[in-house]
């Protein structure tokens, strides 16, 4: 066939494709509109999903007959002043939205402006506009949308349920709502009330609301500039996930956005807090503001997706601030963690906890004296010889870890004066070990329990990572340790090899199907070499080419922190256990283990006293 010119009608039904995709995408549309026309208050209603009726009202500041009339026309907007497309301050400019919504259901818009004496109205049938009318309505707009899709009827079938639908609705506008708290929110659906958030000058608040209530008690906010970007907003801590990640809100100028170099810095801000798998999502609500010339938001029909003009600073930016609030606030992890253990432990009995303003978790922690990665942290391994541990700015020093396996606990002279103190450190002294794994200490008005191999591990961890590229001290083995492996192992390994020595790991293929360990990290002596080099080739493996350099580095150090800290079932003095404890505290990261789960938990003195009726 010849070309040809689509008639105008087919024209609107296209673009209403584009930006009609169901009752929840044109009611983006309309309430853009609405924020951008200076609303303080939206009223929106949905019935049966939104399919049969629904509408946005707000009390913005209107429109004059004549607007009314070039409002349904297609590529008509008052937001965009000059020819530039770059430079657009508002949340709605296609000019698109109310003509194609029109094509496809029958849409009526009433409005009146703050100086008129009267309202207009204005209807359009399937793309079939009337007259404007006067009519009766108080300062703002109204905007009616009946019979969705009854211009293209196939559409409908692809429609969900009401109540599906109307939980698009629900997201909608809980992300407007989250953008911008200073305007009032309503939803119903003709019956009763959805949702109903009051303007507020308090973002957590808002973002609490539309998160869940417990979470202004396990975030951390982020607050930050560089370069003429910046970026506030709140982080949950590393222990505080969810199982997916649509509890991560993103913004940019105002828009929610799904973009791929925002979710990579999220993603690699948590590495080595949160474990790689199934753990868990971190939950967040993170506000991005660029220049207008540094940002194209016109590259998605739906304008979910942007594209930055430098993502490297844009990326560098989001990783360094959320890294520098969890590492300021280390010592909080989630508030919830203690309350489910004691309502496990009598689910019948223990009154539902009141939360006071201040956190059930330890929230004061020392300054750090020093940066984090100039830090000297000690892999306490059975069997080894005490004078390898001499330097060290932590006191009491770890004397020896080579006593017999039979020894009693007890406290030493030094430590019966220091529980005699009522200044306690954060995370309290050191009472007694439990099933070989758990440190008991106590503080103040609390009790806290300490997984030692997962404290132990996280301090590994960061030492490890410190030594990244600065020529860590090693330990050469007198007899190389001979390692078989098959060959794409072997390939791999070796692949790997010269950034694995860079961490102290210095090994070369030895045939075709073994590896031969010559160096391993000083930090990790008496390790089982052989399961580590299995577990790093397993690992690479995992990567494929999908990970930054940095990423997969991380995650390497990791895996080596894992084989190098103390395990459970290994014994340990009060003076270790104490030593642990306040390495802990002056550690940046060490609420969480590399795989995000939590080192510790308090126990709050009131909480206990309840468990056992005493208040």
């Amino acid at each position: 066939m010849t070309i040809r010119l689509l008639p105008q009608n087919l024209i609107n039904q296209i673009a209403a494709g584009e930006v009609v995709e169901r009752p929840a995408s044109a009611l983006k549309e309309l309430m853009e509109n609405a924020i951008d026309a200076g609303a303080g208050k939206i009223d929106i209603t949905m019935i049966d999903g939104g399919k049969t009726y629904f509408s946005v009202k707000d009390d913005g500041k209107g429109m004059t007959p004549a607007e009314l009339e070039l409002a349904v026309e297609r590529h008509a907007t008052s937001k965009l002043p000059d020819e530039d497309l770059f430079n657009i301050n508002f949340l709605g400019f296609r000019g698109e939205a109310l003509p194609s919504i029109a094509s496809v259901a029958k849409l009526k818009i009433t409005s009146r402006t703050a100086d008129s004496t009267e309202a207009w109205c204005i209807s359009v049938n399937g793309g079939q506009k009337e007259a404007v009318k006067p009519a009766a309505f108080g300062k703002g707009t109204l905007v009616e949308v009946n019979d969705l899709f009854y211009a293209t009827p196939a559409r409908l079938k692809f429609l969900k349920a009401p109540q599906t639908e109307m939980g698009y609705a629900k997201e909608i506008v809980n992300r407007l709502a989250m953008a911008y708290p200073k305007i009032a929110f309503s939803l119903t659906d003709g019956k009763r009330t959805v949702l109903n958030y009051s303007k507020t000058d308090n973002l957590l608040t808002r973002v609490a609301q539309v998160i869940g209530k417990e979470f202004d008690k396990n975030t951390v906010a982020v607050d930050a500039e560089y370069n003429g970007m910046k970026i506030y907003g709140f982080v949950g801590l590393p222990t505080y996930l969810r199982a997916t990640s649509t509890e991560q809100y993103l913004f940019v100028n105002g828009r929610f956005v799904k973009d791929k170099v925002l979710m990579g810095a999220v993603r690699g801000a948590f590495q080595g807090l949160i474990g790689h798998g199934n753990e868990g999502y971190p939950v967040l609500a993170l506000f991005l503001h660029v220049p207008n010339t540094e940002v194209d938001v016109n590259v998605h029909p739906a304008k979910t997706e942007v594209r930055f003009k430098d993502s490297a600073s844009v990326r560098g930016l989001l990783v360094g601030s959320i890294r520098r609030a969890l590492t300021e606030n280390s010592a909080k992890t989630s508030t919830t963690i203690g309350d489910i253990a004691l309502a496990k432990s009598a689910p019948s009995i223990l009154p539902k906890r009141q939360h006071s303003t201040e956190p059930s978790y330890i929230t004061q922690m020392p300054q750090m004296s020093q940066p984090l990665m100039a830090m000297e942290v000690y892999s306490v391994k059975k069997d080894t010889p005490a004078e390898e541990y001499t330097e060290t700015p932590i006191q009491p020093i770890i004397q020896t870890v080579a006593a017999s396996e039979e020894r009693p606990v007890m406290h030493s002279a030094e430590t019966a004066t220091m529980h005699q103190q009522t200044d306690f450190p954060p995370l309290g002294f050191a009472k007694a070990q439990l099933h070989e794994t758990y440190i008991v200490s106590q503080t103040l008005d609390s009790i806290i329990i300490t997984d030692q191999h997962a404290a132990h591990e996280r301090l590994t961890y960061e030492k490890m990572m410190a030594t990244v590229g600065t020529n860590p001290k090693t330990q050469l083995l007198l007899i190389p340790e001979i390692i078989d492996l098959n060959q794409s192992e072997v390939d791999i390994l070796t692949t790997w090899k010269d950034e694995l020595a860079k961490m102290g790991l210095v090994m070369d293929a030895f045939g075709y199907d073994s590896i031969a360990v010559r160096e391993i990290p000083a930090i990790l002596d008496k390790t089982d070499i052989k399961a580590l080099i299995q577990d790093l080739a397993d690992t690479l493996k995992e990567f494929g080419d999908t990970v930054v350099l940095q990423d997969k580095i991380k995650d390497i150090c990791a895996r080596m922190a894992c084989h190098g800290s103390i395990r459970s079932g290994r014994k340990l003095t009060i003076e270790e256990m104490n030593a642990l404890l306040r390495q802990m505290e002056q550690c940046g990261t060490s609420g969480q283990c590399i795989h995000g789960r939590p080192t510790y938990i308090e126990l709050k003195l009131n909480d206990i006293e309840r468990l056992f009726g005493r208040k």
